[in-house]
């Protein structure tokens, strides 16, 4: 339980190639008596991001001592800590997060970021807290050199996800080539035919990885190439290893796909699988028919993914969105006013 009368702290992030260099880098800015909040890696491990904190009296000692001046306001994330709401807030916070299912590793990593903000609002506080503790790169809307192949457990979407990028890049004008490696599921390679015809962009099968090196190769100068797969069991080694040799058979970056409302500890193993198979970016899928969204921020805490675009509607054409904190948070607070955007400015430098 967060209690109030915590002196204010401050946040600040620190990137670099190494844990090591990355603790090094806190311990220089800020000294020993930093908290460390959060740690990722990012752009698929070649870097690791820290969020540190500290007490603000502490900062600005630290830097004078040094021969420095304080810390200018905008040097730092603008979050400090818990006001005297905090306990409601951070009960808030809590309340929401249990209720989606959410596990407890993941639980204590968003109250504990939220609860140093300086923001009275539940919502904006847990918003603020998805963007510093995870990361979001949507999906390519313009000409992209590696092939996307949509991945995934059986019946996750993943037809449907290819069909929507599909429409979006035709819509923007590009040049789409579609393949698929799913021949074997009745009915799928027609449903996808019938999508991409009224596309008027052509589909290709590719029955083994070598056919689908071949079919790269055949359509290399598309803007953007988007790849179909079968539904794999994450938990099969055999299906695994069937699926990493498509993987393997070009420029092909492996996109995850991952209905919501799935049981969040077998939704943060299955993140972890897929990302031992080169998956970076996460796209859910079914977000509108599903109560408990607490999967989706398990795969992604358990495979350092970054989430990328969202489906939350059946239809084809803007069938996705890009995924943002605020999107991301609407699910989990759905009453949030559209005026409660996330503002990296304490309240305290506003005068509200």
């Amino acid at each position: 339980r967060i209690s109030s009368g915590f002196p204010l702290m401050r946040l600040k992030s620190f990137y670099a190639k190494t844990m090591t260099e990355a603790m090094q880098m806190v311990r220089d800015s800020l000294g020993e008596d930093a908290i460390i909040i959060a740690t990722r890696e990012e752009k698929g491990g070649k870097s690791v991001r820290v969020t540190a904190a500290i007490e603000e009296d502490r900062a600005i000692a630290f830097e004078l001592g040094k021969g420095g001046t304080a810390a200018r306001e905008e040097d730092w994330l603008q979050y400090d800590d818990e006001t005297e709401n905090g306990v409601d807030l951070s009960e808030a916070i809590l309340d929401t997060l249990l209720r989606h299912s959410v596990p407890e590793n993941v639980i204590d990593h968003i109250v504990s970021c939220a609860s140093v903000m300086d923001i009275e609002e539940p919502s904006v506080a847990f918003v603020g807290a998805i963007d510093t503790l995870f990361s979001f790169t949507p999906l390519p809307t313009k000409s992209y050199k590696k092939a996307l192949m949509f991945v995934g457990p059986p019946g996750a979407g993943k037809t449907l996800a290819v069909a929507k990028q599909a429409a979006r890049a035709v819509m923007s004008g590009l040049k789409v080539s579609v393949l698929t490696t799913d021949t074997t599921r009745a009915g799928g390679f027609e449903q996808l035919q019938a999508l991409t015809r009224v596309m008027e962009t052509g589909l290709i099968k590719a029955r083994t990885a070598a056919e689908l090196g071949a079919a790269l190769r055949d359509v290399r100068d598309a803007d953007q190439i988007l790849i179909d797969t079968a539904g794999f069991n994450p938990f099969s080694n055999a299906d695994m290893k069937d699926l990493a040799k498509f993987a393997v058979a070009g420029d092909i970056e492996p996109i995850l796909i991952l209905p919501a409302g799935l049981d969040a500890e077998e939704s943060g193993e299955m993140g972890r699988v897929f990302a031992a198979l080169g998956v970076h970016r996460l796209v859910p899928t079914r977000a509108d028919i599903a109560k408990r969204l607490g999967g989706l921020l398990a795969a992604a805490h358990q495979g350092n993914l970054s989430f990328a675009d969202i489906s939350a509607t059946p239809e084809v054409a803007d069938g996705l969105q890009p995924l943002s904190p605020r999107r991301l948070g609407h699910f989990f607070f759905p009453a949030t006013p559209a005026s409660n955007t996330v503002q990296r400015t304490s309240r305290r430098k506003t005068g509200t």
